[in-house]
């Protein structure tokens, strides 16, 4: 299996902090593989999916594709789909579900170039797999919230990602939304053959064919194992019966 994403010995610091956020994590990801990030609030979750991405100064190495991801982030970024946490737009929001999703495209083509016809049909196309082809032409803003997280979903894969890296996408969803978004993500995942790493804080919300849980305390990386040992075992109880 070849191995996307590699961090040795990893620290991870925000602007004028001393202190850094991630300590010491070593782990490696493959391609294929889908990795669910689980800890306590405060753990680092969110600063992992960054570190990974190449937009935090870190210590330690840091490679995704074979490359360091600090030296080479710009490129590295163009194949990876990034989701931050769940997000409501205002009503007012001036864009409609097909700009959102063209977004996806300007990770590969630049902000400086115009569209063509292979980038709006990679983005209808996206739009069509995600079930959000019928909103086409209505405001991102008046969407539910399962809605704009299919949109959300399908700006990324617009953008044709070889990585997700996705931060909560089941935060503030009623349960019909969560099975719907889970069911999308695990498709795109399998059909894409993608290399999945996802924060989620609800045992409920691992998928089936998750491979493994990372799991965080206080930015250390403390578990690592398949949902089937990790989430019965006394390390991931103790980690959040003591946060």
């Amino acid at each position: 299996m070849d191995m996307l994403i590699r961090l040795e010995n990893v620290h991870t610091f925000y602007d004028g902090e001393k202190n850094s956020t991630l300590k010491g994590i070593t782990l490696s990801i493959g391609a294929g593989e889908m990795v669910c990030v689980m800890g306590p609030n405060g753990a680092g979750k969110t600063t992992l999916l960054e570190t990974i991405n190449g937009i935090l100064p870190s210590t330690g190495r840091v490679e995704v594709f074979g490359r360091d991801a600090r030296r080479h982030g710009p490129e590295i970024r163009k194949d990876i789909g990034y989701m931050l946490q769940a997000k409501t737009f205002p009503e007012d929001t001036p864009y409609l579900v097909r700009d959102v999703v063209l977004m996806g495209r300007f990770g590969k083509i630049g902000m400086l170039r115009r569209p063509g016809r292979n980038d709006w049909n990679a983005a209808r196309d996206a739009a069509r797999f995600m079930e959000v082809d019928h909103l086409w032409d209505r405001p991102i803003g008046k969407l539910s919230g399962g809605q704009t997280q299919r949109v959300l979903l399908a700006r990324l894969l617009a953008k044709n990602p070889r990585i997700l890296l996705l931060d909560e996408p089941y935060s503030n969803l009623d349960c019909r939304a969560v099975e719907d978004v889970s069911r999308k993500i695990c498709t795109l995942h399998t059909r894409n053959k993608l290399t999945t790493v996802m924060v989620i804080h609800d045992t409920a919300h691992v998928p089936d064919i998750c491979d493994r849980i990372l799991l965080l305390k206080d930015g250390r990386l403390i578990g690592d194992a398949h949902p089937d040992v990790m989430l019965p075992s006394r390390t991931f109880r103790d980690a959040f019966a003591e946060a």
